[in-house]
């Protein structure tokens, strides 16, 4: 996380409420050489308790959960490059805003009977995204192809203890300057532009 208190006015439940429209991140365990990190989809409980995913059995993390151990997953949003001239002020550097959310908590593996369940539940979070297509089920599935599938992956859950964000939107700028960044913004370059442009506008209504 980003060391400036600025860009940490958003609290936990919005924090969570982002991590949970994501639905996707960079799943961290320690190791003894390097972490472990796996990129997963996961589904947050209502309650932000506990995050619930799903990990190819052969992959290193499962190996190593022969009993809970902390983890991360920290959740990437919109990002840009910010350019000094686009501010409107002088004795400015070019910078980088973005969103990014840290789940921190305890990993465990869960029983096999649970992962239909989970699988369920996943594909109707993200299905009904697509919506007017008629969402896809693991009904559709034959019985046998579904079933050997399944055997190459485990349900796993993560605890939730902490849920921290960096939303980094020129927060620390003049208001004038953080709006004439947004204007400008939208059309450089980085990964969901429209969406961090008005993020950085929205920042007054949210602090």
């Amino acid at each position: 996380m980003h060391p400036n208190p600025a860009f940490h006015d958003a609290d936990t439940a919005q924090n969570l409420a982002f991590a949970r429209a994501r639905g996707f991140g960079v799943l961290a365990v320690s190791a003894a050489e390097a972490p472990l990190i796996s990129h997963v989809p996961f589904l947050i409980s209502q309650d932000g308790a506990w995050a619930d995913l799903h990990l190819v059995r052969s992959n290193p993390i499962v190996r190593a959960l022969k009993e809970a151990r902390p983890a991360k997953i920290a959740v990437s949003g919109p990002d840009g490059y910010v350019s000094p001239d686009w501010y409107g002020v002088p004795d400015q550097v070019p910078t980088w805003n973005y969103v990014a959310v840290h789940l921190t908590g305890k990993l465990e593996l869960r029983p096999d009977e649970e992962l239909r369940g989970l699988l369920d539940r996943q594909s109707a979070f993200y299905e009904t995204r697509l919506a007017p297509k008629p969402p896809w089920t693991t009904g559709k599935m034959d019985a046998e192809a579904l079933a050997r599938m399944m055997r190459m992956i485990v349900p796993a859950r993560m605890r939730i203890t902490g849920a921290d964000g960096t939303w980094k939107l020129s927060q620390n700028k003049p208001e004038a300057a953080r709006a004439a960044a947004a204007e400008k913004i939208a059309g450089g370059t980085g990964a969901e532009l429209e969406e961090l442009a008005a993020l950085m506008r929205q920042v007054s209504t949210r602090s």
